[in-house]
């Protein structure tokens, strides 16, 4: 599996995926050990603030008659509904202000688990002249995932911070660092993100 150390250059961003609350342990569709995530996201968003990388943050934001629901005959339990608790970011994430937050899934007759679907996270990524990403989030077997082969397919470079990611299930979570391997992504922890100073945009 590619794996390199993680500088921060111009054109990185980072890219923090569905770390919402009904995704965390006791959510409507926890992801196993999920909250282990937020202390190396904070780590990172540290950094990027420290040297002016911008940060990116998705989050599903579904109408309460999503597809994806049960009740309208899809695979999931109703989770992060739109303005709701269950679709907060997760306590303890520390998100700054200026942070931009992409909204996906809501419309109710469309799935969307890249946090480029139904978005316009790519034209934002290339008017702040995003070159590659960084990523960590929830869940690694499916939102991860998506996001991922989207971005690669749309030609950035993605580092996949592989401490700040977790699976709804361990083998599907296997097979996606697999999947996004073959796509062309490489794999860093934050321990090694080896900062250096950066030119200001």
């Amino acid at each position: 599996m590619n794996s390199q150390k993680l500088l921060v250059h111009p054109g990185d961003a980072l890219l923090v995926v569905d770390v919402q609350r009904d995704f965390l342990p006791g959510g409507a569709l926890a992801v196993p050990g999920g909250d282990a995530v937020i202390e190396p996201l904070n780590d990172a968003l540290a950094l990027c603030a420290a040297h002016g990388a911008t940060v990116f943050v998705s989050r599903d934001w579904h109408p309460p008659d999503h597809c994806s629901f049960v009740p309208q005959g899809g695979p999931w339990p109703p989770h992060c509904i739109a303005g709701t608790a269950g679709a907060m970011f997760a306590d303890g994430l520390r998100l700054a202000p200026d942070v931009h937050v992409v909204s996906k899934g809501a419309e109710p007759g469309r799935e969307a688990y890249s946090a480029f679907a139904g978005t316009d996270l790519e034209q934002q990524l290339r008017e702040a002249g995003v070159r590659r990403l960084v990523v960590g989030g929830l869940a690694t077997d499916y939102c991860v995932l998506q996001t991922v082969l989207d971005a690669r397919r749309l030609g950035f470079d993605v580092v996949i911070l592989r401490d700040a990611i977790a699976a709804v299930d361990a083998r599907d979570g296997a097979k996606a660092l697999d999947d996004m391997a073959a796509a062309g992504a490489h794999f860093a922890s934050w321990r090694e993100w080896v900062v250096q100073a950066t030119e200001a945009r």
